[in-house]
């Protein structure tokens, strides 16, 4: 319900007037309620400036009606900087633009709402490689130049670059009182020379500034700067005479409490010529800490670090082959070493790992060259504060105290010494971070949903203060103060040095509208926490959402919602498949994040989302939700968006009308069991006008050309003459003759789903002609329905009545595989079965489901050599499900590829834009196509002509006849098909009596 208040509306009022649009609805004020903090603050509302006179309207109006006003970029902010009340202005919408690079001046002139990672790409594309942007934080792929200054962000090469700080040449800012002003290395002037008011205001600042640091020389020098990663308070040091004056330096850090970042000329530095990670493997961090300052002496670039309860996880969440080139040990280094010289940058990883033994402490440790393991072992990294989260080991981990800092050659003393400060308050620290900068990213199992629980963390955040205080440390290293840890300045400061800290601020907003509750005049560090006051209630689900080791949890619907922790991964736009949605409209709702806190604003019963499963807001939220299940995968915490979708919908529809495509898709199993009985007069009906029609009345988009029905009997012709051929090739081998070379006897159970049925039958007799020739003897069943349609609509009773069935056909007795060939159904049988069918059957049905490219992975593993019929391109554009990349990986489609004989892969990276149902319904098909143009789109126009396109999943083969006509995508079961080159045959009756005993078939009713 929409706050009424005075205020509120006064504030919209005069943004109106200003022609600022704000969002204050429920759904966009629970969204920015969050950031990647402990706390929730509700705002009034959302502001997305596109320009700088926007951001100086929507100042002014909060201004004149004395509302507070947050300065965001990516949300990402640990320690609460990005949340408060009043209004939130995200610049990372619009106002993201990389203005000018000058190489010769090492300078690069943008918008604060630039992506690092975006801005280190395009400096490099720009420069040749030879320039770079070298702040690189663990969420460099969404947090913004702003945020980055704002927070005075480091990264994993800090120990080489340094922070934020130290690469900002001039920051272009708007105060509280409206002056437009930047500041320099040296000065402060206004941004235009000819505004009289803001150089007014310009010299007005630059004389108390000055008169601050004279008035606190001695304070400043011994108290501020004194070690590399003291980011707490205020960095008045460089106000100093010494210092030149350096107030851009100084505004870094200030956490939007001063002023708006509005655009910077950042420092480029040169980037290496070669480098090389060097992986470090350990008993525990504190070992690894205490080589620390020998690890420094050899120069390197970066030293971060991680432990086993990490590593652990991201195997569990994305398999086993997802962290590569670890040596043995319970906790690790990376230290990436650099210079013009591979050879030599070799040879100093070999006189590292010398001295490293000398020391005693080393386990084992290895160079890294390889670059997919080298990857991999950074995507650890970068992830730790989302896979500690959740860990595979069950529990849970919070932040609060996970950015202290000390003297690199402090750290182990520190470590053992928090150690024991965490057991004695009953707590466990998950530890990681930059141990070359003394900085340490330590995630802990407080539990802030009880009163019990909030007073262990107060207690233990503040003897936490206490003990880095005593190791001549800073509370924070990276993140900030902000609502974490601002109420524990004055244990690290003096009463001068925190009065000048609230006079900087004072002459900076005399307003005292920027950015509350942070900094001075603090909020309690634990006032405003998101999981205190979520009542206790039994939301009722059908899937389990229990985690590992949660089996008494009494309420698994909020503990799963709860699971996101704001580190928005789901927003960056490169790597991975997560978010689709997000990444097409770059809007906070669409993103995983997004959706996650208005469900979480729901379970809490709070006012911006009453209803519950009733709600219109998480409606809203959830409507451009694809259901790709990818942020299960690359969401760190493992949100499952897609499953919290399906449960929603399934409570929110219940008596209500559902959309048309809810019918018209979400049962196609069972039009397509009439569709099959007279394909040839359905197709020629909707290749008429009346097609559209159709299409229309079923909620479809009428952009999107309809699949072709296949007969009912195609795809068991298809399996037949399979099971034939390979008879017929077994006979020629004479009597007696054994399984083909390279492959291995056993049997598989292949899975014909109502997809490859009803639009792909010859995909069916491909994958039987392959797995044969893979040595395997092929039982072939298609008597059950994983209910994938009915789970993606959420009609969820259906659906678990359906898979209750293909559990009972499925579970044989054996341990058989069970080969499936469409990706999208292997992972509801894989993932959806176990969780909506609550038995061992389902369980144990589960446990055999391979996708088809996952087995014939593990064939090729085990020494079998595909053989094509077909001749083999060069080239491959490759469109690997979501739900295949979900559950099963991206990988085995490439290895399959790739020893087919495929010189060139090109992978799409992301989301075809279809997803099911998504992309045929009306309403969705526009964002379908934008989706497709972050990955098969640009992917097909870079292909030769002559690559074949892989997409095993059938939704992704209809999005590349919608983007390019003139290709056909292929299943990985025709291109590796060792029978005659695949065709589609006219529809003809079969009679239902063809079976061999190579490939016996086993049929029933797979609807209700």
């Amino acid at each position: 319900m929409l706050d009424t208040s005075t205020q509120a509306e006064d504030l919209l009022r005069r943004l109106e007037d200003a022609g600022v649009a704000a969002d204050a609805s429920p759904r966009r004020r629970a969204e920015y309620s969050y950031d990647a903090s402990n706390y929730r603050v509700e705002p009034l509302a959302v502001v997305f400036p596109r320009t700088v006179d926007e951001v100086v309207g929507a100042v002014a109006a909060c201004r004149d009606t004395g509302t507070p006003l947050i300065a965001r970029g990516a949300g990402t902010s640990m320690a609460g900087n990005a949340v408060g009340p009043g209004l939130v202005l995200d610049l990372s919408r619009h106002m993201d633009r990389i203005l000018g690079i000058d190489e010769g001046a090492g300078t690069v002139d943008v918008e604060p709402g630039v992506v690092l990672a975006t801005l280190s790409r395009e400096v490099e594309r720009a420069t040749g490689g030879r320039r770079t942007f070298a702040p690189d934080p663990s969420s460099k792929n969404r947090a913004t130049v702003g945020g980055a200054i704002g927070n005075d962000a480091c990264g994993n090469h800090s120990v080489r670059y340094g922070r934020t700080s130290d690469h900002v040449a001039e920051i272009d800012v708007v105060t509280s009182d409206g002056a437009r002003l930047t500041a320099t290395e040296t000065a402060l002037r206004a941004t235009d020379p000819y505004d009289a008011g803001s150089a007014a205001r310009a010299a007005e600042l630059t004389a108390s500034l000055t008169a601050l640091a004279r008035e606190n020389l001695g304070a400043f020098r011994l108290e501020l700067g004194r070690i590399p990663r003291q980011v707490s308070g205020y960095h008045l040091q460089n106000l100093l005479p010494e210092q030149g004056f350096n107030v851009a330096r100084a505004l870094v850090g200030s956490e939007g409490t001063w002023a708006v970042v509005v655009g910077a000329r950042m420092k480029l530095v040169p980037k290496p010529a070669s480098a090389l990670l060097v992986c470090l493997g350990y008993d525990d961090v504190v070992d690894a800490a205490r080589d620390i300052p020998t690890i420094l002496e050899f120069s390197p670039a970066a030293v971060e670090g991680t432990d086993e309860a990490i590593v652990a996880t991201m195997r569990h969440r994305r398999g086993p082959d997802s962290v590569l080139g670890l040596p043995a040990g319970r906790a690790w280094l990376f230290v990436d070493l650099d210079g013009d010289d591979p050879a030599e940058v070799r040879a100093e990883a070999d006189r590292l790992l010398a001295r490293l033994a000398e020391n005693g402490r080393l386990v084992a440790g290895q160079p890294v060259p390889d670059p997919a393991a080298r990857a991999s072992l950074w995507r650890v990294r970068e992830d730790g504060a989302g896979l500690s989260s959740r860990l595979a080991s069950g529990g849970e981990s919070w932040p609060g105290w996970e950015d202290s800092a000390v003297a690199p050659e402090k750290l182990a003393d520190y470590l053992a010494d928090l150690r024991v400060l965490l057991a004695e308050h009953g707590l466990t620290g998950v530890m990681y971070g930059h141990f070359g900068a003394g900085c340490m990213h330590i995630r802990i199992t407080y539990d802030l949903r009880s009163e019990e629980g909030r007073e262990v963390f107060r207690a233990f955040t503040r003897a936490a203060a206490e003990l880095v205080v005593r190791h001549g440390g800073s509370l924070s290293g990276e993140h900030g103060d902000g609502r974490a840890r601002s109420e524990l300045l004055p244990l690290m400061y003096s009463r001068e040095v925190m009065a000048a800290f609230a006079e900087s601020r004072r002459i900076w907003d005399p307003a005292g509208i920027l950015n509350p509750g942070s900094m001075t005049d603090p909020d309690p560090l634990d006032a405003n926490l998101a999981l205190a006051g979520v009542p206790e209630r039994e939301w009722r689900t059908s899937f389990d959402l229990r985690p590992a080791g949660t089996a008494s949890l009494t309420d698994p619907w909020t503990h799963a919602v709860q699971g996101c922790i704001g580190v928005g991964r789901c927003r960056a736009d490169s790597g991975g498949v997560m978010c689709p949605s997000y990444r097409a409209t770059r809007d906070e709702k669409d993103s995983t994040r997004g959706r996650s806190r208005v469900l979480q604003d729901m379970v809490r019963g709070a006012r911006t989302v009453e209803e519950g499963w009733r709600s219109e807001e998480v409606r809203e939220a959830l409507d451009l939700c694809l259901a790709c299940k990818a942020c299960s995968t690359d969401c760190p915490a493992g949100v499952d968006m897609a499953s919290y979708k399906s449960e929603f919908f399934d409570h929110y529809y219940r008596g209500r009308i559902r959309p048309l495509s809810h019918f018209s898709l979400g049962w196609l199993p069972r039009w397509l069991k009439l569709t099959g009985r007279m394909p040839g007069l359905v197709n020629a009906v909707l290749a008429t006008p009346l097609g559209k029609l159709a299409s229309a009345a079923g909620g479809l988009t009428t952009k999107r050309t309809l699949p072709r029905f296949a007969g009912a009997v195609e795809w068991r012709r298809e399996v037949a003459e399979a099971g034939a051929r390979a008879a017929g090739s077994r006979s020629a081998q004479g009597p007696g003759a054994g399984p083909v070379e390279g492959g291995a006897e056993d049997e598989v159970v292949l899975f014909v789903d109502t997809f490859t049925r009803g639009f792909r039958p010859e995909v069916a007799g491909a994958a039987a002609r392959v797995l044969a020739d893979a040595g395997a003897a092929v039982a072939c069943s298609a008597e059950a329905c994983c209910g994938l349609t009915w789970i993606s609509t959420g009609q969820l009773g259906t659906a678990r009545r359906l898979l209750s069935r293909a559990a009972e056909a499925l579970d044989d007795g054996t341990d058989r595989p069970i080969v499936v060939v469409e990706p999208s159904c292997a992972a509801a049988l894989r993932k959806d079965l176990p969780e909506l069918v609550h038995t061992d059957q389902a369980k144990r049905v589960a446990a055999r489901v391979r996708s088809f490219a996952s087995h014939i992975a593990g064939r090729i593993d085990e020494g079998w050599q595909p053989a094509p019929a077909r001749p083999v391109p060069e080239q491959a554009v490759l469109q690997t499900h979501c739900h295949e990349y979900s559950v099963f990986g991206s990988a085995p489609q490439r290895s399959a590829l790739t020893a087919a004989g495929v010189h060139e892969v090109l992978d799409a990276g992301g989301c075809c834009g279809v997803a099911g149902n998504f992309g045929f319904e009306a309403q969705h098909y526009d964002v379908s196509m934008k989706v497709a143009e972050n990955g098969i789109a640009p992917a097909l126009r870079a292909a030769g002509q002559g690559a074949v396109v892989l997409t095993d999943g059938f939704s992704c083969a209809r999005q590349v006849d919608q983007v390019d006509p003139e290709r056909t995508g292929l299943h990985l079961a025709q291109v590796l098909d060792p029978g005659p080159a695949p065709s589609r045959r006219p529809h003809a009756a079969v009679p239902h009596t063809t079976h061999t005993t190579e490939f016996p078939l086993q049929e029933a009713e797979e609807v209700p």
